[in-house]
């Protein structure tokens, strides 16, 4: 009886934690937080702790599990104080005591020396299991093997691109990236993943704004929104000198037929085995795909 409540407790903390992965977008954190209080509560023998002491064991749990991954994609992010006062609370993973003050909660600090041991190689499959092999292209060895043919390099990219949104966005900005440098063009892009230069490329003052989405165009309304979000994002003058492209996942024919006759700045590039390209051109210019 003891023992099946006890692993009713651990299978509880650990269903918290992978509800905690599966609602993170580009970053983990509150896995992190969590690693973080657990290592000082067992080091420490104390369950309260600031604002600041959160932080300072959020940032030490961060730099741990990178150098267990042996890498920084998707792990970890900047802190704010909303996170032990809203979010984990609403994990029953701390409780707000008044003055930025927190408790960590049983049974987290019951089942806390197991947890540590299990809580680094969850996050470690967890991003496998998110972006693949993405990780490894760091490697310049691997680099090197994937690239040396052609043909496995192609099946490469088509085996991993598909992956997730996150693989789709990476990998579709960085081979355009790769062919658009070529002529000269700044790169810049409208995605989950914030682009650092935003400047203007002074030797030939071509811009290139792509928006990189696992996009499904299956209705007119979904469409409307699209072209609706293009105009708001970015200015006129970028939508007339052709210089904006949208990567569709995924479009039915009849929205395609729907785009080019309503929207006379929407021209469709040939759709390839991975995605359809949407170049946004003007009247009478050359479709580009």
């Amino acid at each position: 009886m003891i023992k099946s409540m006890m692993d009713e407790q651990l299978r509880y903390c650990q269903a918290q934690i992978e509800k905690m992965l599966a609602r993170s977008q580009t970053k983990i954190i509150f896995p992190l937080i969590t690693y973080g209080l657990l290592r000082d509560y067992e080091k420490e023998h104390r369950d309260i702790f600031s604002d600041k002491e959160v932080r300072e064991s959020y940032y030490r749990a961060v730099a741990e599990i990178k150098r267990f991954v042996g890498h920084d994609l998707h792990i970890g992010g900047k802190y704010y104080d909303a996170y032990p006062s809203r979010n984990l609370p609403k994990y029953s993973v701390l409780s707000v005591l008044g003055n930025k003050k927190y408790q960590l909660l049983p049974p987290f600090t019951d089942k806390a020396e197991i947890l540590i041991r299990w809580i680094p190689d969850t996050i470690r499959k967890f991003i496998e299991e998110k972006i693949g092999l993405i990780p490894r292209l760091s490697d310049r060895q691997f680099r090197i093997i994937v690239s040396e043919s052609q043909a496995e390099f192609t099946e490469f990219v088509e085996q991993n691109i598909d992956k997730s949104s996150a693989n789709f966005e990476i990998f579709s900005f960085a081979i355009i990236k790769v062919h658009l440098e070529k002529f000269a063009c700044k790169v810049y892009r409208d995605t989950r993943t914030t682009a650092h230069d935003r400047g203007v490329d002074i030797s030939t003052n071509f811009g290139v704004v792509y928006q990189i989405k696992k996009l499904k165009l299956a209705s007119k309304k979904t469409a409307d929104n699209v072209y609706a979000e293009l105009k708001s994002n970015f200015d006129r003058e970028r939508l007339e000198d052709g210089k904006v492209i949208l990567i569709i996942d995924d479009i039915s024919e009849t929205v395609k037929k729907y785009l080019i006759v309503e929207f006379p700045h929407f021209s469709m590039g040939r759709r390839g085995k991975l995605a359809t390209v949407a170049v946004v051109t003007p009247i009478g210019q050359q479709t580009a795909s």
